[in-house]
């Protein structure tokens, strides 16, 4: 086989995968991120008051989903590398619909803490298990495209879930219930649904795809394993040694300011756009403020395509990392002192751009260097620990507004821990440039 005929079925057979795979693992990906933060949409539309929930109680319930979620993280990743994809993910979507859409009926602080609780629980391993999916189906080099693609979704939830959760909201009355319980219904529904059929859809494996045929089969599988075996020792490390690894710990710390930042965001978006009101005298009914939230997400969707297409050209480097975090470090404390409503959306525009613009890139760096039953554990280790921040994010921030009145104090958390993981991945980049020429100088020694 010459070059140009390997070329033409490696495109194949990475456009198959980017078509056949990739949309249906980021609608499950939508799904899962609209559920997790539908709490943001209900909050400032009726379920804070009919609740009694203060600033810190909504923080509270925002963020204990992140306790579960921890917990379980690990463990349901290894489970998901034991028994594959393809039962596992289906497995996950289906309880986590289940208990979201108990959401519906939930009537005390005490209920909506324990489903927020057992909503963490039921998604763990979701999110890992989807990233470890989808890099076992195609080889580095093509990665940073592939999870861009799939990275879509999270920005996409807002454009398109905002809007939606609006229109849901705005059905008070539906069924007897109120309007933020009808969108906890409207949007647990399509979880159970899209999960039962990924369990016919998902195949574990290049092998067992029926829709690519034999070359490309035997490509996809030749450069997959051959990528297993050029990486270092450290890719065959066990489970155990995971826990012990320096890199792994310093991408934890790294991933926790963007998540810090992605759901200070998330939850409390939909309330800062509520106060513009009493902040500049503007107000906008429930479908404009869910058009408004949606806004910085459109942004940050075309940013992170673009951003991820040349990291793919370029291959990914330490500054398609690093130069975001320190973008949305800068940008989200001074959303705070815009002067209008456009100049404070168009601010935390640019603070989503950044987030999402590194997330993808930074989810190449653990394959680099592991695979296997390890890979699983970092991947699953390096989202536990950066949820830490999930639940940080929430109640802190609901915390911070309690105690000083306002969000002020609250970004400037954000942006401190968003320069952090900017200074973080410089850092590690330093730390494994020196560990390379080492290598390289005992190795011409020899």
């Amino acid at each position: 086989m010459n070059v140009t005929e390997q070329q033409a079925i490696e495109k194949s057979a990475i456009r198959k995968v980017s078509w056949r795979l990739v949309p249906f693992v980021a609608l499950m990906f939508f799904i899962n991120f609209l559920d997790r933060t539908a709490i943001s949409f209900a909050g400032p539309n009726g379920m804070t008051q009919d609740l009694g929930l203060s600033a810190a109680q909504f923080g509270l319930a925002s963020g204990i989903f992140f306790i579960g979620y921890i917990l379980l993280e690990v463990p349901s990743n290894l489970a998901l590398h034991r028994y594959g994809a393809r039962k596992w993910l289906a497995r996950i979507m289906v309880s986590w619909g289940i208990v979201s859409l108990l959401f519906t009926w939930v009537s005390s602080i005490e209920g909506l803490y324990t489903l927020r609780l057992l909503l963490g629980i039921a998604e763990a391993g979701f999110f890992p298990g989807a990233i470890l999916f989808l890099s076992m189906w195609v080889p580095a080099q093509h990665r940073s495209k592939v999870l861009s693609l799939f990275y879509l979704a999270q920005p996409l939830t807002v454009v398109l879930g905002a809007p939606l959760a609006a229109a849901l909201i705005e059905q008070h009355g539906l069924f007897g219930l109120s309007g933020w319980r009808v969108m906890f219904l409207g949007v647990s529904l399509p979880a159970i649904i899209i999960g039962i059929i990924a369990w016919f859809y998902l195949v574990d494996s290049p092998r067992e795809a029926k829709w690519l045929n034999k070359q490309e089969k035997e490509w996809l599988t030749h450069a997959l394993e051959k990528e297993h075996r050029q990486k270092s020792p450290n890719g065959h490390a066990s489970v155990r040694s995971v826990m012990f690894n320096g890199r792994v710990w310093m991408l934890c710390l790294i991933y926790f300011g963007f998540i810090y930042g992605l759901y200070a965001l998330a939850f409390f978006l939909p309330t800062i756009i509520s106060g513009f009101q009493q902040q500049f005298g503007t107000s906008f009914n429930v479908i404009e403020k869910g058009l408004i939230t949606g806004v910085p997400y459109l942004f940050a969707a075309v940013v992170m395509y673009f951003w991820s297409k040349d990291a793919t050209r370029r291959g990914c480097k330490t500054w398609h990392i690093a130069l975001p975090a320190l973008t949305g470090a800068i940008s989200v404390p001074l959303a705070l002192y815009m002067e209008s409503p456009m100049a404070t959306i168009l601010m935390i525009s640019i603070t989503a751009s950044s987030i999402f613009a590194a997330l993808p890139n930074f989810w190449t760096l653990p394959t680099q260097f592991l695979t296997g039953a390890s890979a699983a554990a970092a991947i699953a280790l390096i989202n536990t620990l950066g949820n830490v921040a999930g639940f940080s994010a929430g109640y802190l921030t609901g915390m911070l507004h309690d105690a000083t009145g306002g969000y002020t104090v609250a970004m400037m958390v954000v942006g401190g821990f968003m320069l952090l993981s900017s200074l973080l991945m410089l850092l590690l980049n330093a730390k494994r440039s020196g560990f390379q020429s080492a290598h390289i100088a005992q190795e011409q020694s020899q």
